[in-house]
């Protein structure tokens, strides 16, 4: 593959802009999820239970959406994923508006949402890997950081905006925006995955060696434990903000404007996250992450709402660059045939803490207190970061100057 700036990379643009749309969508009912549950049931542990119940088929699913990704097309299991996403969305918007009472619909629809969205992740990163030359693609994780990061700043002001107009407004946008997704894969030429021979053995051997393949990589497998157990604080800390910020009187649009910050500073990293690959090392950057995770404990001592949001945009700037540097590395390194099942060995364990953050967060702050939610958040940002900086595999963090021999073979 010639190497091309990657926005002049049409297949790149194709799938980055209906990743966009799709993001943007999913961004904003982020928050009408949460705003949508505590108007029906004024309970923020229910709140809390649908926002678990969205993460929890990445953990549940992820290892055979893998396998999946793997054997079959990935372009035909991306454009399921989205159909099956529109189709449930869809459903929640007439179910609003034909009940405006009804609680278990939304926590059955966002896990059926949650279901499509861990087939398509695991599949794209094959679709990435094939359209971006392996030199190139820890920018390419970084674009894409930056896309996330726009969609952060302007997906809950967005959601909360909606939500405003309308219960079923801004799941009405998120249906459109899968639809526009699906369109997007379906205009792409390249081919998602190289040719391969279909593999007969067991179910279990294949898990096995796309196991196998990231455990015996002490780098690989140890970032998926520390940051896969760090997607507990993450989904936690900005789930208990918004019931924070509901407590304290906030508006919907006014909650969606904090999160919007964590989404301003998400694209600050991302902009410079170059910079941080010029003149930090691999190791720097993972661990700044880790230290950063810390600065929520803030709140301890003054337990305001914005105080809470102030402590977590460091965190927001350091995420992105260490996601293009960890993750452009390991896609680029996994060989083809194995990268769908690498991914879903990764994100299962990356993911399989993370649907506990919310239904946590919730549980704290309807029968604990605010502070107590948080001090969890912060004594086990403050182990991983422990952990991180003693690590020998951390410390011994590979350089990223290794992708310029993939980029030769």
């Amino acid at each position: 593959m010639s190497t091309v700036p990657l926005w002049r990379n049409r297949d790149f643009v194709l799938l980055e802009t209906g990743r966009l749309l799709s993001t943007m969508g999913s961004a904003s009912t982020s928050i009408a999820y949460p705003l949508l549950v505590l108007a029906v049931t004024h309970s923020p542990a229910k709140a809390g239970l649908v926002s678990f119940a969205r993460l929890l088929p990445s953990a549940v699913f992820g290892l055979f959406a893998g396998i999946a990704a793997d054997r079959w097309n990935r372009k035909h299991v991306m454009i399921a994923a989205d159909a099956v996403r529109a189709l449930a969305i869809a459903g929640l918007v007439v179910t609003v508006l034909l009940d405006r009472s009804a609680f278990w619909p939304i926590p059955i629809v966002a896990f059926v949402e949650g279901t499509g969205s861990a087939f398509f992740g695991t599949a794209q990163a094959g679709a990435l890997r094939a359209v971006v030359p392996p030199r190139q693609l820890p920018a390419a994780v970084g674009a894409r950081g930056a896309r996330e990061a726009t969609v952060m700043l302007a997906g809950p002001p967005l959601g909360g905006a909606l939500f405003g107009l309308g219960r079923a407004v801004p799941f009405f946008v998120d249906a459109v925006s899968y639809a526009f997704s699906f369109l997007s894969i379906l205009a792409m030429r390249t081919p998602f995955q190289e040719e391969r021979e279909v593999d007969t053995s067991r179910l279990r051997s294949q898990l096995a060696e796309g196991f196998r393949f990231l455990w015996d990589r002490p780098f690989l497998r140890t970032c998926a434990f520390i940051y896969g157990l760090g997607n507990f604080a993450g989904p936690g800390l900005l789930f208990a903000l918004v019931v924070i910020g509901r407590s304290e009187g906030l508006s919907g649009g006014e909650i969606g404007v904090l999160t919007a910050a964590f989404g301003a500073f998400l694209l600050l990293g991302s902009l410079a996250s170059p910079l941080f690959r010029r003149f930090f090392s691999m190791k720097a950057i993972l661990r700044m992450e880790l230290w950063a995770w810390l600065g929520c404990a803030a709140f301890l001592v003054w337990p305001n709402v914005y105080v809470l949001t102030a402590s977590i945009l460091p965190v927001a700037v350091v995420i992105p660059v260490t996601n293009s540097v960890v993750e452009g590395y390991r896609v680029a390194l996994t060989p083809d045939r194995l990268l769908g099942r690498v991914e879903s060995v990764r994100s299962t364990i990356s993911l399989l803490i993370a649907p506990l953050g919310p239904l946590t967060a919730g549980l704290l702050l309807t029968y604990a207190s605010e502070r107590a939610a948080i001090a969890v958040f912060a004594g086990f940002g403050l182990v991983l970061a422990l952990w991180g900086t003693l690590s020998p595999s951390i410390r011994n963090a590979p350089s990223l100057d290794e992708l310029d021999v993939l980029q030769r073979i």
